[in-house]
């Protein structure tokens, strides 16, 4: 790990925050992306000529340039990229607004994109690099409540899916991260948008959802400090896992979606 030079979005908070953290005092320098930065040099904290803060929209191609620039300005390379920034856009499909459902790609998706874009030249020049995308159990399986969420994040799984293909062949690895529930602050409501439109045929479940949501918010079963620390661990591995699912709760949902589909596939066969 040491000397390894890691680039993280969304490092202000959340599990980008820990792992910019953990990265540090694993030896690693560190390039921290946030929208927001004010105060996170001082949370983190790191010894001198280790950390590199910078703003950074995801969403914004010219600024992930300038960032990516940035970065190799001050430590000559980017081993590992983890692409962390999330939005969470949840509620009912058609209680959600337009402009609220293509904000939800514009972050999960294309500012993931973005980000790849901007490093990837440097670690093909590399011939070496390690591509951490932080997707979520959500990304394998949707429920009533989280499909604009999902669909954003099955896009992304696709997108790494493929992409992990085309970049190995130059030295380039891919760890994909399906998170269950995080007790993070992502479903805080000053960051969780809920959908917006009323549609007395949904109030009751949409209600019931959202008292779910306020149960849930800090009381989720799975710890973010140990994912971080887990990921610090693969990504120091001289063979790190293709695919990272973190919590009993993203084993059993996606255990489950892989019974229903090869259910689906058996019944299919029968049907043809």
């Amino acid at each position: 790990m040491t000397d390894k030079v890691w680039f993280i979005t969304g490092a202000g908070g959340g599990l980008g925050h820990l792992l910019a953290r953990d990265a540090l005092r694993a030896g690693a320098k560190v390039v921290a992306t946030s929208r927001g930065v004010e105060g996170l040099a001082e949370r983190l904290s790191a010894p001198e000529g280790r950390l590199l803060v910078l703003p950074l929209d995801v969403t914004d191609a010219g600024a992930a340039l300038a960032a990516h620039d940035a970065a190799i300005k001050t430590f000559g390379r980017i081993d590992v990229l983890v692409n962390n920034a999330g939005r969470a856009q949840l509620g009912w499909f058609e209680t959600i607004p337009d402009d609220g459902m293509r904000q939800q790609f514009e972050v999960n998706l294309f500012g993931a994109m973005t980000v790849a874009r901007a490093v990837l030249p440097t670690m093909r020049r590399q011939r070496s690099g390690l591509l951490v995308t932080i997707s979520s159990v959500n990304g394998l399986v949707s429920n009533p409540g989280g499909s604009v969420y999902s669909s954003s994040k099955f896009a992304l799984e696709g997108w790494m899916e493929g992409l992990a293909e085309e970049i190995a062949p130059l030295g380039i690895r891919s760890l994909v991260v399906n998170p269950g529930m995080m007790r993070t602050n992502f479903l805080d409501p000053s960051r969780a948008r809920q959908g917006n439109v009323e549609i007395a045929d949904y109030a009751e479940a949409v209600a019931g959802f959202r008292a779910f949501i306020t149960q849930a918010n800090g009381a989720q079963q799975n710890d973010p400090e140990a994912l971080s620390a887990l990921i610090v661990a693969e990504a120091s591995s001289a063979e790190p896992a293709r695919r990272l699912l973190f919590g009993r709760d993203a084993h059993d949902w996606a255990r489950a979606k892989c019974q229903q589909l090869a259910a689906e596939i058996d019944a299919s066969r029968a049907r043809a």
